[in-house]
């Protein structure tokens, strides 16, 4: 799918952006099939987009590994045996492949996804990614790439499948800007708080605000430039070359 290398999924506010979705489903027994917009698919298995759903389903081994983040509605997701977690806009979790859940959707559900099909290492099981997550001291961008001080950043990575190399966490940031450099990793970026602005390789900006969510390709260049804290749901994949 030919698709930009900095792709908006979700505006929080204004009208919703433009996505031309290729296919609508991620596999035959895709639960939410009839309501998805694949706005990008890649190497390794992975995809991102946006759905709507409302009703109820089951799903006796959900058929891939997947990370979504409500905006819109009530999302509730309940593991067999196990109390339901209730998603409401700006709440996230991860359902991993394998996992026996029933799904149940408010009218007007809506949310945006970034998900693998391919081999999995993970137990089944739900992750909630939380804002409110315990977040630790992480590496900076290097002194070579930033223009003005270095930031402060911290994370928590809530969710890792090694065999797909996809994680998904909480990150934080002091205000820093960076020059363009090639992005290290799929990443979808859902912001909980604050705002950035990304320049793709054109010179073209694309402003994110809280409640956004984006997608940046591995290998586009980008530059980043934040003036006050930002924080992130993320999901991340680094395809092997």
């Amino acid at each position: 799918m030919t698709s930009p290398a900095i792709i908006v999924l979700h505006r929080a506010k204004g009208a919703q952006p433009a996505i031309s979705p290729g296919t609508t489903r991620l596999s035959a027994a895709d639960p939410f099939a009839a309501s998805r917009e694949i706005a990008w698919t890649g190497p390794d298995s992975m995809a991102a987009g946006r759905a709507a759903f409302e009703g109820t389903c089951e799903s006796a081994s959900f058929p891939h590994t997947e990370f979504m983040v409500v905006v819109a509605g009530l999302l509730r997701l309940a593991e067999t045996g196990k109390a339901a977690l209730e998603l409401t806009p700006g709440r996230g979790a991860v359902i991993a492949r394998g996992t026996a859940l029933r799904i149940e959707a408010a009218p007007g559900t809506r949310f945006v996804f970034c998900a693998t099909t391919g081999a999995t290492s993970a137990a089944p099981g739900l992750q909630e990614i939380r804002a409110d997550a315990a977040l630790s001291p992480s590496a900076a961008p290097p002194v070579e790439v930033l223009i003005g001080p270095t930031p402060q950043c911290r994370s928590f990575n809530a969710f890792t499948d090694e065999a797909s190399r996809f994680r998904a966490g909480t990150w934080d940031s002091t205000p820093y800007h960076r020059i363009s450099r090639p992005h290290r990793v799929n990443e979808l970026m859902h912001l909980v708080a604050g705002s950035v602005a990304l320049t793709g390789a054109d010179g073209s900006v694309t402003r994110v605000e809280q409640g956004d969510s984006v997608f940046v390709v591995q290998d586009a260049p980008c530059a980043w430039e934040s003036s006050a804290h930002v924080a992130k749901f993320y999901v991340v994949q680094e395809v092997q070359g």
